[in-house]
């Protein structure tokens, strides 16, 4: 069977450092906001090109964060609007609510999968305070379009890069540095993953970055001293210290993971399945490679019952999902065309190149 993600053997090479980790740890006793959070919130700030990095509980606090803490700063009110991807993952539209936000959605463009930039502007009214560009499946929005709307119109520019560390924009800057603040995840099959949920702010803004080391802790920069209403959301210091052995490898993953995704690129041939479009940039670190078929159903079942796991990102489009049943009528057809059509091959830095070549093979003979 080739797993869609073996996320055990994808940390067997770092069990001996992780255990030095955990060692190093109980030696000292201290266990949150320690060495291991101020040393990754270092090395993540370098590696992003930023000047913050902010270690939270997850990714869904990260975002949920910026936007509470632009509010602290007046720059965003409550029942302002957010311009967001409509086929993105239901933790964007759960940020933006949580913070008393309301979410826009707009399209994406069916050949990327991101927001369409074409869109954005018709849905601009005198509420939207904020554009939310998700880049899905690791593949950079277009990010220099984004700005000039967000610049013509004064609005902020937040980044869900959830699922694109280490991606790059012209080969200068990183994703979490193209934005006034970004948002990630270190959930354990991200790129970047940890052993458990762990999140991060990246920022060069000052006062943005003071507000959300207060909000993450209590709303307190002083112990028992709290000037903001926050919540408790730290990166946990064995967590992060997890990430701090793990970082050192990402560009190298991820360009395995590019060249796993040049294969399937070249060598998947078959009419029946739409590939992915890509530049072959390093936009794209491939978090995900995911493909369009008409009979999804049908074909994860051929793939499964020939030895490869896939899985579907995601079944159900935010506007369609229960909890939302002010949206269930609304029409939104490219978005509902992706979700009813995409399934996720296997594609991991420890793929090796045979099961590759079984993957296209059985694709192929489809």
């Amino acid at each position: 069977m080739i797993k869609f993600l073996d996320l055990q053997q994808l940390n067997l090479g770092y069990q001996e450092q992780f255990q030095e980790k955990m060692k190093l740890l109980l030696d000292k006793g201290w266990f949150i906001l320690g060495d291991e959070v101020k040393l990754f919130e270092t090395n993540f700030a370098n590696y992003c090109g930023t000047k913050y990095c902010i270690g939270v509980g997850n990714g869904l606090d990260a975002l949920a964060l910026i936007f509470k803490a632009y509010i602290q700063l007046g720059k965003l009110q409550k029942g302002d609007e957010v311009i967001v991807p409509a086929n993105t993952y239901i933790a964007s539209i759960l940020a933006i609510l949580q913070a008393d936000l309301v979410p826009v959605l707009v399209e994406p463009k069916l050949e990327t999968y991101n927001i369409n930039p074409n869109l954005i502007s018709e849905k601009i009214t005198t509420k939207t305070k904020a554009i939310l560009p998700v880049h899905l499946y690791g593949k950079l929005s277009e990010m220099e379009t984004i700005i000039t709307i967000a610049s013509k119109y004064n609005l902020l520019v937040i980044e869900d890069a959830a699922q694109a560390h280490g991606a790059i924009l012209n080969d200068k800057l990183k994703a979490g540095n193209l934005s006034n603040a970004a948002a990630f995840s270190f959930y354990p099959g991200k790129n970047l993953g940890a052993l458990g949920d762990g999140g991060a702010i990246t920022t060069n803004d000052d006062e943005l970055a003071r507000v959300l080391f207060s909000l993450r802790n209590y709303g307190s920069a002083k112990k028992y001293h709290n000037e903001f209403v926050g919540i408790n959301s730290r990166l946990d210091e064995l967590q992060a210290a997890f990430l701090n052995v793990k970082l050192p490898n990402l560009d190298a993953d991820n360009d395995k993971r590019r060249s796993i995704a040049k294969r399937y690129l070249s060598e998947i041939k078959n009419d029946k399945i739409v590939l992915p479009t890509w530049d072959f940039s390093n936009n794209h670190v491939f978090h995900l490679f995911v493909v369009r078929t008409e009979n999804r159903n049908d074909l994860q079942d051929y793939l499964l019952k020939n030895g490869i796991e896939t899985v579907i990102h995601y079944p159900i489009p935010p506007h369609k999902q229960q909890a939302f049943p002010e949206w269930n009528n609304l029409s939104f057809p490219i978005t509902e065309k992706i979700h009813d059509e995409v399934l996720s091959l296997p594609i991991s830095p420890i793929m090796t190149n045979d099961e590759v070549s079984i993957v296209i093979s059985i694709l192929n003979k489809y």
